[in-house]
């Protein structure tokens, strides 16, 4: 019976904190409402024993994602009387866009009315084992069968990190103050390094 209460709790604090990202007029409240709605969330997926992806949920999207949105919307100086305008200006096109999720999501309970695709039996070879916990079943599977595509995967973040990196670098302009010289660190002599002094009372430091 709890976990009846506890599904129908989670279940609808999502729809409401949902609802409220899109109706907030503050998009700093509207992603407050977002980090409820990760949280709830998160609380659905324990429910259904799926540890690993509400830990991602609370560690990735709330402690990352989300924070980074907050942090960027708090820093940008919005103009909400122009964001009004731009709403009701592009307003019809997002009617139209809603409309052809709402015929995508049509066919698509038509087509599992009419029955599911017929798929290939599963042989078993990567059936979660019983006697461990998810995260370990999962742990067991990423670092098992699927080690080369869980490295590939690995590699093309790094490729993507480092490709952001190297476009939005900019050379120091000359004479540019507040960069960083790493060779003349490097190349600084002990004699040029700071040194500490004791002066006497009543006299200064020498320069």
């Amino acid at each position: 019976m709890i976990q009846v209460l506890a599904f129908y709790l989670f279940a609808a604090l999502v729809v409401a904190s949902a609802v409220m990202v899109i109706m907030a007029r503050n998009p700093v409240h509207s992603v407050l409402w977002l980090i409820l709605a990760f949280f709830n969330a998160a609380g659905l997926m324990v429910l259904v024993g799926a540890e690993f992806i509400a830990m991602l949920l609370v560690i990735v999207y709330v402690g990352a994602v989300a924070v980074l949105f907050l942090f960027v919307v708090m820093m940008l100086d919005i103009d909400f009387a122009a964001m009004r305008a731009s709403f009701i200006k592009n307003f019809p096109l997002g009617i139209a866009i809603a409309l052809v999720l709402l015929a995508e999501l049509g066919l698509g309970l038509g087509a599992y009315g009419a029955g599911g695709l017929e798929l290939g039996t599963a042989d078993g070879a990567t059936a979660a084992r019983s006697d461990v916990s998810n995260i370990e079943a999962i742990g067991a599977l990423l670092y098992g069968p699927y080690i080369v595509l869980f490295e590939i995967a690995g590699i093309i973040l790094l490729v993507a990190m480092i490709g952001a990196i190297v476009l939005t670098h900019r050379e120091p302009k000359p004479g540019a103050r507040g960069r960083q010289d790493i060779g003349k660190q490097i190349r600084r002599r002990p004699e040029e390094a700071t040194v500490m002094k004791n002066p006497d009372i009543g006299q200064g430091v020498e320069l």
